[in-house]
Protein backbone atom coordinates (compact mmCIF):
# COMPACT_ATOMS: atom_id res chain seq x y z
CA UNK A 1 0.00 0.00 0.00
CA UNK A 2 2.95 2.37 0.25
CA UNK A 3 3.93 4.42 -2.78
CA UNK A 4 6.71 6.87 -3.42
CA UNK A 5 7.87 9.06 -0.52
CA UNK A 6 5.72 7.15 1.96
CA UNK A 7 2.40 8.09 0.35
CA UNK A 8 -0.26 5.46 0.61
CA UNK A 9 -1.29 3.95 -2.71
CA UNK A 10 -3.87 1.45 -3.84
CA UNK A 11 -1.21 -0.08 -6.12
CA UNK A 12 -3.83 -0.82 -8.76
CA UNK A 13 -3.50 -0.22 -12.50
CA UNK A 14 -6.89 1.47 -12.62
CA UNK A 15 -7.63 5.08 -13.58
CA UNK A 16 -9.94 5.55 -10.60
CA UNK A 17 -7.32 4.16 -8.23
CA UNK A 18 -4.70 6.49 -9.73
CA UNK A 19 -7.02 9.46 -9.14
CA UNK A 20 -7.72 8.42 -5.56
CA UNK A 21 -3.99 8.05 -4.92
CA UNK A 22 -3.78 11.80 -5.60
CA UNK A 23 -7.06 13.25 -4.26
CA UNK A 24 -8.49 10.48 -2.07
CA UNK A 25 -6.94 11.61 1.20
CA UNK A 26 -9.26 13.27 3.72
CA UNK A 27 -9.62 17.07 3.22
CA UNK A 28 -7.95 17.07 -0.20
CA UNK A 29 -11.09 17.60 -2.30
CA UNK A 30 -12.34 20.23 0.14
CA UNK A 31 -9.10 22.16 -0.33
CA UNK A 32 -9.71 21.95 -4.10
CA UNK A 33 -13.30 23.13 -3.56
CA UNK A 34 -12.09 26.28 -1.85
CA UNK A 35 -9.80 27.10 -4.79
CA UNK A 36 -12.26 26.43 -7.62
CA UNK A 37 -13.42 30.05 -7.75
CA UNK A 38 -10.04 31.72 -7.38
CA UNK A 39 -6.78 31.84 -5.40
CA UNK A 40 -6.87 31.73 -1.60
CA UNK A 41 -4.30 32.58 1.00
CA UNK A 42 -3.22 30.00 3.56
CA UNK A 43 -5.15 31.70 6.38
CA UNK A 44 -8.28 31.91 4.24
CA UNK A 45 -8.10 28.18 3.59
CA UNK A 46 -7.55 27.48 7.28
CA UNK A 47 -10.62 29.55 8.18
CA UNK A 48 -12.76 27.89 5.50
CA UNK A 49 -11.83 24.37 6.65
CA UNK A 50 -12.59 24.26 10.39
CA UNK A 51 -11.04 21.23 12.03
CA UNK A 52 -8.24 20.59 9.54
CA UNK A 53 -5.37 21.87 11.69
CA UNK A 54 -2.38 23.89 10.50
CA UNK A 55 0.04 20.97 10.05
CA UNK A 56 -2.45 18.88 8.08
CA UNK A 57 -3.38 21.79 5.81
CA UNK A 58 0.28 22.47 5.13
CA UNK A 59 0.81 18.80 4.31
CA UNK A 60 -2.19 18.67 1.96
CA UNK A 61 -1.10 21.83 0.15
CA UNK A 62 2.45 20.55 -0.25
CA UNK A 63 1.16 17.23 -1.63
CA UNK A 64 -1.11 18.99 -4.12
CA UNK A 65 1.70 21.27 -5.27
CA UNK A 66 3.95 18.22 -5.66
CA UNK A 67 1.22 16.49 -7.69
CA UNK A 68 0.91 19.48 -10.02
CA UNK A 69 -2.64 20.41 -9.01
CA UNK A 70 -1.75 23.63 -7.20
CA UNK A 71 0.86 26.32 -7.56
CA UNK A 72 1.87 28.84 -4.89
CA UNK A 73 1.20 32.48 -5.73
CA UNK A 74 3.96 33.54 -3.34
CA UNK A 75 6.43 30.64 -3.28
CA UNK A 76 8.73 32.16 -0.67
CA UNK A 77 5.95 32.62 1.92
CA UNK A 78 4.76 29.59 3.86
CA UNK A 79 1.43 31.35 4.50
CA UNK A 80 1.13 32.78 0.99
CA UNK A 81 -1.57 32.07 -1.55
CA UNK A 82 -2.38 29.06 -3.73
CA UNK A 83 -4.21 28.63 -7.01
CA UNK A 84 -5.24 25.71 -9.18
CA UNK A 85 -3.25 24.68 -12.20
CA UNK A 86 -5.01 23.57 -15.39
CA UNK A 87 -4.79 20.01 -14.08
CA UNK A 88 -6.32 21.07 -10.79
CA UNK A 89 -9.14 22.92 -12.55
CA UNK A 90 -9.97 19.73 -14.43
CA UNK A 91 -11.38 18.46 -11.12
CA UNK A 92 -14.27 20.94 -11.38
CA UNK A 93 -16.63 18.54 -13.16
CA UNK A 94 -15.79 15.51 -10.95
CA UNK A 95 -16.40 17.66 -7.87
CA UNK A 96 -19.74 18.82 -9.31
CA UNK A 97 -20.64 15.17 -9.88
CA UNK A 98 -19.80 14.30 -6.28
CA UNK A 99 -21.80 17.31 -5.11
CA UNK A 100 -24.84 16.08 -7.06
CA UNK A 101 -24.43 12.69 -5.43
CA UNK A 102 -24.21 14.40 -2.03
CA UNK A 103 -27.41 16.35 -2.62
CA UNK A 104 -29.26 13.22 -3.74
CA UNK A 105 -27.93 11.21 -0.81
CA UNK A 106 -28.83 13.92 1.69
CA UNK A 107 -32.42 14.01 0.40
CA UNK A 108 -33.02 10.45 1.60
CA UNK A 109 -31.01 10.38 4.82
CA UNK A 110 -31.10 12.04 8.20
CA UNK A 111 -28.19 14.43 8.49
CA UNK A 112 -26.30 15.44 11.64
CA UNK A 113 -27.40 18.74 13.12
CA UNK A 114 -25.10 21.58 14.07
CA UNK A 115 -22.60 21.02 11.26
CA UNK A 116 -20.69 23.96 9.79
CA UNK A 117 -22.31 25.76 6.88
CA UNK A 118 -20.89 28.64 4.86
CA UNK A 119 -22.53 30.89 2.29
CA UNK A 120 -19.44 30.62 0.07
CA UNK A 121 -20.31 26.98 -0.61
CA UNK A 122 -23.65 27.99 -2.15
CA UNK A 123 -22.14 28.73 -5.57
CA UNK A 124 -20.88 25.16 -5.98
CA UNK A 125 -24.23 23.83 -4.76
CA UNK A 126 -26.14 25.83 -7.37
CA UNK A 127 -23.70 24.70 -10.07
CA UNK A 128 -24.45 21.12 -9.06
CA UNK A 129 -28.21 21.68 -9.05
CA UNK A 130 -28.76 23.44 -12.39
CA UNK A 131 -29.39 21.27 -15.43
CA UNK A 132 -29.44 22.59 -19.00
CA UNK A 133 -32.06 19.96 -19.86
CA UNK A 134 -34.50 21.86 -17.62
CA UNK A 135 -33.92 25.36 -19.02
CA UNK A 136 -36.76 25.22 -21.53
CA UNK A 137 -37.02 28.13 -23.94
CA UNK A 138 -36.38 30.95 -21.50
CA UNK A 139 -33.88 33.79 -21.40
CA UNK A 140 -33.70 35.26 -17.93
CA UNK A 141 -31.54 35.39 -14.82
CA UNK A 142 -32.05 34.53 -11.16
CA UNK A 143 -30.06 36.33 -8.49
CA UNK A 144 -29.20 34.67 -5.18
CA UNK A 145 -28.19 36.50 -2.01
CA UNK A 146 -27.13 33.92 0.56
CA UNK A 147 -26.03 35.86 3.62
CA UNK A 148 -23.28 38.09 2.18
CA UNK A 149 -22.65 35.92 -0.89
CA UNK A 150 -24.17 37.29 -4.13
CA UNK A 151 -24.26 35.37 -7.41
CA UNK A 152 -26.70 34.67 -10.20
CA UNK A 153 -27.75 32.06 -12.73
CA UNK A 154 -27.92 33.35 -16.29
CA UNK A 155 -30.12 31.26 -18.61
CA UNK A 156 -29.62 31.87 -22.32
CA UNK A 157 -30.23 29.71 -25.40
CA UNK A 158 -30.76 26.53 -23.42
CA UNK A 159 -27.68 26.95 -21.23
CA UNK A 160 -27.51 27.95 -17.57
CA UNK A 161 -24.33 29.56 -16.25
CA UNK A 162 -23.57 30.41 -12.63
CA UNK A 163 -21.86 33.80 -12.38
CA UNK A 164 -20.36 35.58 -9.39
CA UNK A 165 -21.87 38.93 -8.43
CA UNK A 166 -25.31 40.50 -8.94
CA UNK A 167 -27.37 40.15 -12.12
CA UNK A 168 -28.15 43.16 -14.30
CA UNK A 169 -31.93 42.81 -14.41
CA UNK A 170 -32.94 39.52 -12.76
CA UNK A 171 -36.41 38.09 -13.23
CA UNK A 172 -36.14 36.81 -9.66
CA UNK A 173 -34.02 37.68 -6.65
CA UNK A 174 -33.83 35.16 -3.82
CA UNK A 175 -32.54 36.12 -0.39
CA UNK A 176 -31.92 33.62 2.40
CA UNK A 177 -29.39 32.48 4.97
CA UNK A 178 -26.85 29.72 4.33
CA UNK A 179 -28.48 27.07 6.52
CA UNK A 180 -31.91 27.55 4.93
CA UNK A 181 -30.32 27.52 1.47
CA UNK A 182 -28.66 24.15 2.00
CA UNK A 183 -31.80 22.74 3.65
CA UNK A 184 -33.64 23.59 0.42
CA UNK A 185 -30.96 22.05 -1.78
CA UNK A 186 -30.90 18.86 0.28
CA UNK A 187 -34.71 18.59 0.16
CA UNK A 188 -34.98 19.04 3.92
CA UNK A 189 -37.08 22.19 3.54
CA UNK A 190 -40.01 22.70 1.17
CA UNK A 191 -39.63 25.90 -0.90
CA UNK A 192 -43.21 27.04 -0.40
CA UNK A 193 -42.97 26.51 3.34
CA UNK A 194 -39.72 28.48 3.30
CA UNK A 195 -41.37 31.36 1.41
CA UNK A 196 -44.43 31.48 3.66
CA UNK A 197 -42.34 31.29 6.85
CA UNK A 198 -39.98 34.02 5.67
CA UNK A 199 -36.87 31.84 5.69
CA UNK A 200 -36.61 32.67 2.00
CA UNK A 201 -37.64 35.93 0.33
CA UNK A 202 -38.42 35.82 -3.41
CA UNK A 203 -38.77 39.13 -5.21
CA UNK A 204 -39.52 39.55 -8.91
CA UNK A 205 -41.78 37.93 -11.48
CA UNK A 206 -43.99 35.36 -9.69
CA UNK A 207 -43.91 32.87 -12.58
CA UNK A 208 -40.10 32.94 -12.48
CA UNK A 209 -40.23 31.14 -9.11
CA UNK A 210 -41.63 28.03 -10.78
CA UNK A 211 -39.08 28.23 -13.60
CA UNK A 212 -36.20 28.69 -11.16
CA UNK A 213 -37.30 25.76 -9.00
CA UNK A 214 -37.60 23.57 -12.10
CA UNK A 215 -34.09 24.55 -13.22
CA UNK A 216 -32.73 23.60 -9.80
CA UNK A 217 -34.64 20.31 -9.75
CA UNK A 218 -36.65 21.27 -6.68
CA UNK A 219 -40.27 20.16 -6.59
CA UNK A 220 -42.41 21.79 -3.89
CA UNK A 221 -44.97 19.76 -1.96
CA UNK A 222 -47.72 21.93 -3.47
CA UNK A 223 -47.95 23.89 -6.69
CA UNK A 224 -46.44 27.35 -6.60
CA UNK A 225 -49.29 29.81 -6.40
CA UNK A 226 -48.69 33.20 -7.97
CA UNK A 227 -51.41 34.56 -5.66
CA UNK A 228 -49.22 33.79 -2.65
CA UNK A 229 -46.35 35.66 -4.33
CA UNK A 230 -48.39 38.50 -5.79
CA UNK A 231 -47.00 41.05 -3.34
CA UNK A 232 -43.50 40.87 -4.76
CA UNK A 233 -41.88 44.25 -5.23
CA UNK A 234 -38.52 45.71 -6.18
CA UNK A 235 -35.50 43.51 -5.69
CA UNK A 236 -33.91 43.81 -2.22
CA UNK A 237 -30.66 45.70 -1.87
Amino acid sequence: MNGARGKRSYDQQCALAYALDVVGERWTLLVIRELLHGPRRYNQLLEALPGIGTNLLAARLAALVDAGLLTPTEPRKRTGGYQLTDLGRSLHEPILGLSRFGLAYAAGHELPTGSTVRASWAVLAIEAMVDDARTGEIDESYEFRVDDEIFHVDVRAGHAEVVAGPAGAPSLTVRTDARSFFSLGMRQLDPIEALVSGQVAAVGVPAAVTRCLRLLGITPDVAVSTDRLADVGPAPV
